[in-house]
């Protein structure tokens, strides 16, 4: 067989040539042209390679059932954004903008009442969010599950300080009212460094990049019959709102948390006073 550098490519495409599953045989040739003509563009040592392997070794080995590290590589390198991105083009036309789920979506959401806290308080600025789920055209949609998680007011979430918090701090699955409402107690949580003590953070160091984050809540929004939407409710005014490391931010998910000194209604939402609000109205695409 003819095994020859000019030849290598074809060979490694034909040993896919019979791959059962078309998507995935497509994929996979795919996958060997633009990955072989990278190789030859670069034309690493051997030692370099081994440098590469060792990377993305590690990086697996630091992924585990509250960390995924090769999702945040992802993260880095805006393909999580430029996927989100192209599915929510042929999948969501009209609804709310979506963006990249994030690398602690990895506990499982507590289910808690409509106004319950998912964070105390008393700790850093009070808040309240509410918002609707609705479709395209603005009719509510009831009983439409919401999942959140947010940093706290620190900027860690909850799988990061266990030995402070328990597990589902800082995150509620909530359903929506008859109207599509939903709304909850919480604190405005800060901008944070995702994290950088394994192979993104060296990455990030290597090419003098900074790892922050504006401050942010998640949302994941589903309803029968309709697509599902990760998002997030970005602070108006947060750091780094312009140059978030993951290239997720969108002007439209950006949203006022604006004080609110009255004492009357603090009290119906079981806050202090003044405290702060943000609307968020999530608005969601029917499937074809």
């Amino acid at each position: 067989m003819d095994n020859s550098l000019d030849q290598a490519t074809d060979i490694v495409v034909e040993a896919f040539a019979n791959t059962p599953n078309l998507r995935l045989r497509e994929t996979l040739i795919s996958l060997t042209r633009h990955l072989h003509d990278w190789v030859r563009e670069i034309d690493p040592t051997m030692d370099e390679w081994k440098v590469a392997i060792d990377y993305l070794t590690r990086t697996g080995h630091m992924c585990d059932d509250k960390r995924q590290e090769f999702m945040l590589l992802s993260d880095v390198f805006g393909v999580t954004n430029l996927v989100d991105q192209l599915e929510s083009r042929k999948a969501n036309d009209g609804a709310t903008e979506t963006t990249v789920l994030g690398p602690f979506h990895m506990v499982q959401s507590p289910r808690r009442d409509l106004g319950a806290a998912i964070m105390s308080p008393k700790v850093g600025d009070p808040c309240w969010v509410a918002g609707r789920v609705l479709n395209i055209d603005g009719t509510p949609i009831p009983g439409a599950t919401i999942d959140v998680w947010q940093a706290d007011d620190q900027g860690f979430y909850d799988v990061q300080i266990l030995d402070e918090v328990d597990v589902g701090v800082g995150r509620g699955l909530f359903t929506a009212d008859e109207q599509g409402s939903f709304y909850f107690r919480t604190v405005v949580p800060a901008p944070y460094p995702i994290p950088t003590d394994g192979p993104v953070g060296e990455l990030l160091m290597a090419t003098n990049r900074h790892p922050n984050r504006p401050a942010h809540v998640h949302f994941i929004a589903e309803a029968q019959g309709y697509h599902s939407l990760t998002t997030h409710m970005f602070v108006e005014g947060s750091d780094w709102i312009e140059a978030d490391a993951v290239f997720a931010t969108k002007r439209s998910l950006v949203v006022p948390f604006s004080w609110v000194d009255d004492r009357t209604s603090a009290a119906e939402k079981g806050l202090p006073n003044p405290h702060r609000e943000a609307r968020f109205d999530i608005h969601l695409a029917r499937m074809s």
